[in-house]
């Protein structure tokens, strides 16, 4: 589902900065003070040790949904290897199992998301007021999953 006329501003590139902004943020996370933020916890796929990244929830719906702004990066093949995410914030901890959606049903959770999560704005092709349908068009850029109750 790659489309290769899709040209986001920037494309998502791991570096040392980005490792060190994980780290703070995932310790601000960890704390609380970043709004409709957690820190995800995944066990990787091939290696079996634990990897954490802070992520923003997205509520919509009455459901609560999990982007992933910057692509199919390794926690999002970790989740969709194991079936299942733990989310923790503060002194709570969840787990869930996961379900991809479609195009058609990540659209309006992306729009959504883009709303919430600023500095992610510039992974996206389509722009805030965009109608919904070029966040369809752009889905299979960025995973949507919806949190379950674990089974």
């Amino acid at each position: 589902m790659t489309d290769s006329s899709f040209r986001p501003e920037r494309a998502y590139r791991p570096s040392r900065w980005r490792h060190l902004e994980n780290a703070v943020m995932s310790a601000f996370t960890r704390a609380g003070l970043v709004p409709h933020s957690y820190l995800l916890t995944t066990r990787g796929r091939r290696t079996g040790k634990i990897r954490r990244n802070p992520v923003l929830i997205v509520e919509l719906y009455g459901k609560r949904w999990l982007v992933a702004p910057y692509g199919s990066v390794g926690w999002v093949h970790n989740a969709r290897a194991a079936g299942e995410v733990e989310l923790s914030r503060r002194r709570d901890t969840h787990r869930y199992s996961i379900r991809e959606v479609s195009a058609d049903e990540a659209g309006p959770v992306l729009q959504r998301y883009i709303e919430v999560a600023s500095a992610t704005r510039r992974y996206f092709e389509a722009r805030r007021n965009d109608p919904v349908e070029r966040f369809v068009a752009e889905a299979g850029h960025h995973p949507v999953f919806e949190l379950l109750p674990p089974t």
